[in-house]
Parts: C-alpha cells; structure tokens; sequence
C-alpha cells in the first residue's frame, strides 16, 4: 500500500498520542500535534478511513486499524533507529536527531532499516529512551512510565524517557546532567509546579519548569519497586 508522507504523519501521531490513553483520539489533539486546522485533520482522516487504517466514530474520535498501528509501528520504528544511528555513529547531540530522524523515516528501504539495526547491535530503546518496535512490528511492552511531578520530595527516581520533539528543552536536559538512566533526587516541588532535582550525573541540582517536568518520565528504582 503507497502512503504519502503526510499520511504515514497522521499514523505516527495517532499511534503516539494512543500511548497515553485509553480513549478514542480527537481531531483536535491531532490538529495541535501537527500544528494544522481541525478541518485539514477532517479531511485527512476521511482518506484514511477509506483505506482501512483507522476506525473513526464521529463526534467520539479515531482509533488505528491492526493495518493502520501496523505502518504507524513501521515509522516508528525508522524514526527510532534513525535517531539511535545519528547520535551513535555521526555524532549528532540527541537535541539535534529528531528532525532530521522525520526527514528520513519515510524513504528507507527495509534493507536499509536492517543494516541499521544490526549497525546498532538490535537496540531496545533510542536516545531518549523511547522503545524502538522490533522488526516484527509488535507494540513495546514497556509502560511509558510517570511524570516526574507526579512524585513527592525526597523520593529517588530513574529517568527511563524523555520526549524528543523539543531540542531546547534536550539542550537544557543535557546540560543539567538529565538523561535515561540518570537518578534524580526530589528535592522541591514549589506551588506553582516548578520540580527542584538533584542529580545522580553530576551531583548538581537542576530546576525544571512544570512543562519541562511533564516531558520527562521517570520510575522508581528496582530495588524501592521491591
């Protein structure tokens, strides 16, 4: 099946916005992700209904077909080890890959794809610490984990994933010693949503504004899981 670009976009978003819900997808999330009009979203969903690659109820939302998660996974997928490759073997800052990873996912060849991956050693996650789907298309089984707001002061957690569409915000991040992997100490959490954390790479304390704090995804420790 031939998709444009623009379609394969849609998939990919509707993909990654269902990851944090269980509800139907609204054209008006779908609108603000993209940055376009509503009726742009309309009318691109009606294209892909006719295809069979989402299921859309109208006034309630779509979801993606088996078929339509199937090509989203695809994307997803490049996308993931395009940025894995940039950042391990070209020496791009993980701030630096996205848009160049949105570039490209869309014009490589499976051949392309699977020397890649092995190039890679078969990662698991990219540099953001988003899961990379396995070459069988199956959705990751990995939880997206919780906002770091959403812990208390003095609780430890382990940063598992950080949103990678905002390169300033990556920028800051690295700078202040915030990546996968990295422990952080709560330290504050002021009223008006501003996270105070101390970190486990540099021993520094960083502040991150309530937007930024939402971006980042954090789990406890195995052993305080224990």
């Amino acid at each position: 099946m031939m998709l444009s670009d623009v379609m394969e976009d849609y998939l990919k978003v509707i993909y990654q916005l269902q990851q944090a819900t269980d509800d139907r997808i609204k054209t008006s999330e779908i609108a603000d992700e993209l940055d376009v009009t509503s009726p742009t979203v309309t009318s691109m969903l009606e294209k892909l209904e006719e295809r069979g690659l989402i299921d859309r109820e109208k006034y309630r939302g779509v979801t993606l077909t088996d078929e339509g998660e199937t090509v989203a996974l695809e994307i997803v997928r490049h996308h993931r080890l395009l940025e894995a490759y940039l950042t391990e073997h070209l020496d791009y800052d993980w701030a630096e890959v996205h848009d160049e990873a949105d570039r490209l996912e869309h014009h490589i060849s499976e051949s392309f794809e699977e020397r890649v991956a092995n190039a890679l050693d078969q990662p698991d996650v990219d540099p953001h610490g988003s899961p990379i789907p396995n070459a069988d298309l199956e959705p990751p089984e990995r939880s997206p984990g919780e906002s770091v707001i959403e812990f208390a002061e003095g609780e430890t957690v382990v940063v598992e994933e950080v949103a990678d569409d905002d390169a300033e915000v990556l920028s800051y991040l690295s700078d202040h010693g915030v990546a996968p992997g990295v422990e952080l100490e709560i330290v504050e959490i002021a009223p008006f949503g501003m996270v105070t954390a101390r970190s486990s790479q540099n021993e520094k304390t960083v502040s991150l504004p309530e937007h930024v704090a939402h971006q980042i995804r954090v789990a406890q420790p195995a052993e305080a899981e224990g």
